[in-house]
């Protein structure tokens, strides 16, 4: 179950300070245009790229095709184009070895459809996508990150997904006063905690009119990177 206002110790110590931070950098909030350039534009523009790349009927087509291939190199294509990327150097060439087999294109390509669009709940989407990407091949460095799990999903689905950088999401969490929990592996419990501590920020920030996760990204984003220091 999601932790709740309720039944956490004071979620929201650190939100006023994290506010303050945020307006300090961009006094124009979310629409600030140093945040529109810096932050927001060119995650919305790598959004769009992947809705003429891969909308869920292109996506379906191709797997019915028997084109994975395609599928999974549109998909990465994608994330690469984007003004700065959201993946490290080696989680990119871990990626780019799992997708050099058949069956990696194939699990790839298919799980994350299954993740974006498949059947069940959030957490058995997610939970399959975490497991397809753990049988992804692995030539030296792990496929199984938590930038790998959730960049995707965040760049296909930015108003249901959030993007994990384990070392700056629990920055921004600390500094919130959000008792994030955390595992090297990707885990729903993890996952879950991350939506709710983002919806939280999403609701302490209402009048600051947070359009998406990208918004609520960018704001933790502040709190947590060297960039901003």
């Amino acid at each position: 179950m999601t932790a709740s206002r309720s039944d956490t110790t004071a979620p929201h110590a650190g939100a006023a300070k994290s506010r303050r931070r945020f307006l300090r950098q961009f006094p124009g909030g979310f629409s600030d245009p140093v945040y529109l350039d810096w932050e927001r534009d060119y995650k919305w523009q790598t959004h769009e790229r992947w809705e003429e790349a891969l909308p869920r009927a292109t996506f379906r087509r191709l797997l019915r095709d028997g084109e994975h291939a395609e599928a999974a190199a549109r998909a990465v294509r994608v994330e690469q184009r984007a003004r700065h990327s959201m993946l490290f150097s080696f989680e990119k060439m871990a990626l780019r070895d799992a997708l050099r087999t058949e069956a990696g294109v194939r699990e790839f390509a298919q799980g994350l459809y299954d993740f974006l669009h498949g059947r069940g709940g959030p957490q058995l989407r997610f939970e399959r996508w975490v497991a397809a990407i753990e049988r992804l091949p692995r030539r030296q460095t792990r496929v199984l990150t938590w930038p790998l799990a959730t960049v995707f999903g965040f760049i296909a689905q930015p108003d249901r997904h959030m993007f994990m950088k384990p070392n700056t999401i629990r920055a921004a969490a600390r500094a919130y006063g959000y008792p994030l929990p955390y595992r090297s592996r990707p885990d729903w419990e993890a996952y879950e905690r991350l939506l709710d501590f983002s919806d939280t920020v999403r609701e302490d920030l209402r009048d600051l009119r947070p359009r998406d996760m990208i918004d609520v990204q960018s704001f933790l984003w502040v709190q947590g990177s060297d960039e901003y220091r």
